[in-house]
């Protein structure tokens, strides 16, 4: 059972993933963390929604690890082109839901990198489990 407790993931730009100007944050492409998982987010519509896929480097389940389809939706950039976003996680493998939310940064280098904060809903049979849930 994981435990429940706030974790900063650190999503940097994947090599090749988009050739957009570094002065705007853009969400679109393939972002790796620091533990090897990677999400590829498609295009935003006007709204700022976007789907995508989430594979998972990281799982104390025995089945095999695929990609998961996500669904979010990115605040529209503001005056510094750094805009918040959040996305949902539906695993194929255990029966749980992610939710991230967090903020896309250029850093003075040049790199985007998205600082996120996550929250793992598992399943439980009753409401007096609930406690070990979250």
């Amino acid at each position: 059972m994981m435990q429940a407790t706030p974790f900063l993931l650190v999503l940097f730009l994947a090599l090749g993933a988009h050739s957009l100007s570094a002065e705007k944050c853009s969400l679109t492409g393939t972002w790796v963390n620091d533990l090897g998982s990677n999400m590829t987010i498609g295009n935003l519509n006007a709204n700022g929604d976007f789907t995508g896929t989430y594979h998972t480097a990281v799982s104390t389940r025995k089945e095999k690890i695929k990609p998961s389809p996500m669904l979010g939706s990115q605040h529209l950039p503001n005056q510094l082109n750094q805009s918040t976003f959040g996305f949902t996680v539906h695993w194929t493998f255990p029966e749980s839901i992610t939710v991230f939310t967090g903020q896309c940064f250029v850093e003075k280098d040049g790199r985007e990198i998205l600082m996120t904060m996550w929250l793992l809903r598992s399943y439980v049979n009753t409401s007096r489990d609930d406690w070990k849930a979250t």
